[in-house]
């Protein structure tokens, strides 16, 4: 079973914040592999929640049957109350995408790309250039918005992307891997503009191979492995399903060293670099009892270091990977500055 812990409901309230996005059961295969095997879903409106999985591990999938660009071929799904499948014209009424490829036309201008997107979703013609410019403005595109779109750094084109996809004023945002190849500050800015976008009550739906990225911005995470949810709950709650957790003492007198040994017992050794590693929780009280026992036996470790499970190690043990995914790494793949 997968670990889950249910939404926390807000205060004053005796019922949890309404979904703004819910799904029982979602089945979606093509040919003979099974892409997702029945996952369930229930993301409360003006929160961000981040999907997490390696590379085909149907992450794209679940944004493109939730935005109706894809068929399901099992189960029930329904985004701002509308059914996916039953009413596929409200769902796309109600939301934005940005995919991991940009949507911006490299030949026309970044203005030129706003109007354009603008005349989709059919705004009155004396409200396409006060939107148009607004959202330039928010996300400081002005000066850049007379000139050629292919000629946009990664960030800029990404911000353009973001911008284009609230001209239709949607209230759920669906951001498949938005930062894929940007560099580290091109990747804060884009972070920046996600919390805002919340706080302004708009729900979104994140995918990203970042693990960070998902610590930093998600209120609830779940990890996608083999087209089944494998665990959800918040950052906090998923560090804690993983064992992992230790304290390291280095050094650098091999008498004390020795001592150390002697006094602590079990522990893992590196006698190279004079280094214990005692498991532990990290709580207060557990280190509290490792440095009573180091000063019964009269020994001061020259370097302490705690370390607690991260959402690395969550990664890791849920889905049986033994190295880090490759967009989890930084710096990022590109970089080209934010600018």
């Amino acid at each position: 079973m997968p670990f889950s812990v249910m939404p926390t409901p807000r205060r004053g309230s005796g019922h949890p914040p309404p979904a703004a996005i819910s799904a029982i059961g979602l089945r979606k295969s093509y040919g003979d592999k099974t892409v997702l095997d029945g996952i369930d879903l229930r993301i409360p409106a003006g929160s961000v929640f981040a999907l997490l999985g390696p590379n085909g591990a149907g992450k794209t999938t679940a944004v493109k049957i939730l935005s109706t660009l894809v068929t399901a071929d099992g189960g029930q799904a329904q985004v701002a109350g509308h059914d996916v499948a039953a009413s596929p014209d409200g769902v796309r009424a109600a939301i934005g995408v940005t995919g991991q490829f940009s949507a911006v036309d490299g030949l026309i201008t970044g203005e030129e790309n706003m109007l354009l997107m603008a005349d989709l979703h059919h705004l009155p013609k004396h409200e396409r250039r006060r939107v148009a410019a607004e959202l330039l403005e928010r996300f400081d595109l002005v000066e850049a918005a007379k000139k050629p779109a292919a000629g946009y750094s990664g960030g800029m084109k990404r911000r353009l992307d973001i911008a284009m996809t609230l001209v239709g004023s949607p209230r759920i945002i669906f951001l498949d891997e938005p930062t894929t190849g940007l560099d580290p500050r091109s990747r804060h800015t884009m972070w920046q503009i996600i919390r805002e976008l919340v706080s302004d009550g708009v729900t979104v739906f994140l995918t990203t191979q970042y693990l960070e990225e998902a610590d930093e911005l998600a209120d609830r995470i779940a990890v996608l492995h083999d087209g089944q949810i494998a665990a959800e709950g918040t950052a906090e709650e998923l560090k804690r399903i993983v064992p992992g957790g230790h304290v390291r003492l280095r050094f650098t007198d091999p008498d004390t060293y020795r001592s150390a040994v002697s006094a602590l017992g079990e522990v893992t050794r590196d006698d190279e670099a004079l280094a214990l590693q005692i498991a532990g929780d990290g709580s207060q009280r557990a280190l509290r009892s490792l440095l009573d026992r180091l000063d019964a036996a009269g020994v001061e470790a020259d370097e302490l270091t705690v370390h607690t499970p991260d959402l690395d190690d969550v990664f890791f043990a849920l889905t049986g990977s033994t190295k880090v995914p490759a967009q989890s790494k930084v710096p990022a793949q590109s970089e080209e500055s934010a600018r």
